[in-house]
């Protein structure tokens, strides 16, 4: 059984930075590819960031410039560096890691609230 566990959400004021981490364990098998999504309150999850196996970086436009993704690949871990925050990037963020054989599997979420 694949568990995702991310860390490093918090409350910080426009403009700040923080970085959220996901550590994958488990049988892991095929992995496509690992993103982070958030949801707001009434909204639905949207995709983030994501990387492939291959490296692969993709960016809602919304975060383009201001996130980066990355990945350790010896420690099963993926990172999502966020900076210049803004109040509509609050959210929970789940960790994702997509697979080939069609079996996803989520974190359980960490909030990151950004004050004005």
């Amino acid at each position: 059984q694949v568990q995702l566990v991310e860390s490093g959400g918090g409350l910080v004021q426009t403009g700040g930075s923080l970085r959220l981490s996901c550590v994958a364990s488990g049988k892991i098998f095929s992995i496509s590819y690992m993103g982070w999504y958030r949801q707001a309150p009434g909204k639905q999850r949207e995709l983030v960031a994501m990387i492939t196996i291959g490296g692969r970086t993709n960016y809602a436009d919304s975060v383009k410039g201001r996130f980066t993704i990355s990945r350790d690949n010896a420690k099963n871990t993926v990172y999502l560096q966020m900076n210049s925050l803004k109040p509509e990037d609050t959210g929970a963020y789940y960790c994702k890691l997509a697979t080939f054989t069609s079996y996803d599997y989520w974190g359980q979420g960490t909030q990151v609230t950004v004050s004005s």
